[in-house]
């Protein structure tokens, strides 16, 4: 059963939310009922059987708790091995090693189409692992404990499509013990962002579809391209924040603040604003993790004299790569691309206007249409994304 896909699963949910309202509020069992609630919703979603290989069917919830299991021995080991000694060829090895089930899953079916050993959500997890390896390299994360980290991998509401939450983030909020003013207010934003997520996905991007998004795509043309275009971008917000949504809410009740994914990606002003509007988490989690590190090993390593070109290479490596974490289709590494080339540019018009301030500042109508030239960069980006420009 896929996650906020449809009513039914909602109301399997409440078997674990409406006891929440009791348990979440024992300080001496509350941990343990998340345990209990996310083993219990994980059968719901991961209850069927697969064929992995020919002839090899198994349940897929073993798929997904091997997984796990898995990802924390990584990270324990590395760990243990981080306490002693840093060597950063361990630090890589860990690192493929997190990445081999998702690189697995991903391109081995391109050239063995029968290999089905992956799950719904498996990307998700992988950069929840892999964020903790990196928090292990660098001296931020000092222990793992078993079930608080499994919980953090496959926490039910979010295992599937994100948001990606940080270890040590998680881990917070695991150890804090909620007051009743504090469980209250948890219940009230979690039921905000229910409703809040009923309304996008469910209403607004069921009418954009219906009416709007499959009729356009029904048409041939630049015209029908172009409204489709307008169309998709919509019906993907609202069907992915809508989830979003839904996935915040859920965490919220089990006292988990898990970080919001869109902040009215809309009124970005350019493409730097967009970036740090939509999808959130995951473009956070591309430049901490990649764009940052990249830059400071090439500054530190002398690879290139000017600063500018490294930090244009991290954007074209990191969005890049953002790109084909989205699927192998040629559209999503294009997509990619465009976004770094999108913000490369962006960088050498901010620095040209600081020094010949050619455009106004604290202007609303300048303003007002920057917002709008911006949508329409992003409304092009995404008709890319569809895969129908091609």
């Amino acid at each position: 059963m896929i996650p906020f896909a449809d009513f039914l699963y909602f109301g399997v949910s409440l078997y674990v939310l409406i006891p929440n309202l009791i348990f979440g509020r024992l300080e001496k069992i509350s941990k343990a009922w998340i345990v209990f609630a996310v083993a219990i919703m994980l059968v719901v979603q991961y209850g069927v059987f697969k064929t992995i290989l020919p002839n090899v069917v198994v349940w897929d919830l073993w798929v997904v708790l091997g997984y796990g299991i898995f990802q924390f021995v990584i990270g324990y080991v590395f760990l243990f091995i981080r306490r002693h000694k840093v060597n950063k060829w361990v630090f890589y090895a860990a690192v493929l090693l997190c990445l081999a089930p998702l690189l697995l899953g991903k391109y081995l079916p391109l050239f063995q189409p029968t290999y089905g050993l992956v799950f719904i959500g498996l990307s998700y997890v992988t950069f929840r692992s892999l964020d903790a390896i990196i928090g292990i390299q660098d001296g931020l994360i000092t222990g793992l404990s078993p079930f608080p980290y499994m919980v953090f991998l496959l926490f039910f509401a979010t295992i599937s499509s994100g948001p990606i939450d940080r270890y040590q983030r998680f881990k917070e909020d695991w150890d804090h013990k909620r007051s009743n003013s504090e469980f209250l207010q948890d219940m009230d934003g979690g039921i905000h962002r229910v409703m809040t997520g009923f309304l996008y996905k469910f209403i607004l991007a069921t009418l954009i579809r219906q009416y709007w998004m499959d009729p356009a795509a029904a048409g041939v043309g630049f015209w029908p391209n172009v409204s489709y275009m307008y169309a998709y971008t919509l019906y993907l917000f609202f069907d992915f924040a809508g989830y979003s949504a839904f996935a915040v809410g859920f965490c919220y009740f089990f006292g988990i603040h898990t970080p919001e994914n869109f902040n009215r990606p809309f009124l970005s002003r350019n493409i730097r604003d967009f970036w740090n509007r939509w999808h959130i988490s995951l473009s956070t989690w591309f430049r901490d993790h990649v764009y940052s590190r990249f830059v400071m090993t090439a500054m530190k390593e002398h690879w290139f004299k000017n600063k500018y070109v490294v930090s244009y290479l991290g954007y074209i490596l990191s969005m890049g790569l953002m790109g084909i974490w989205h699927g192998t289709s040629w559209n999503y590494l294009i997509y990619g691309i465009y976004h770094g080339i999108l913000l490369i540019l962006n960088d050498v018009i901010d620095r040209l206007n600081k020094k010949y301030k050619w455009l106004p500042k604290n202007n609303k109508a300048w303003n007002v249409f920057s917002i709008l030239i911006t949508l329409q960069f992003v409304c092009f980006g995404l008709l890319i994304f569809s895969g129908r420009l091609g």
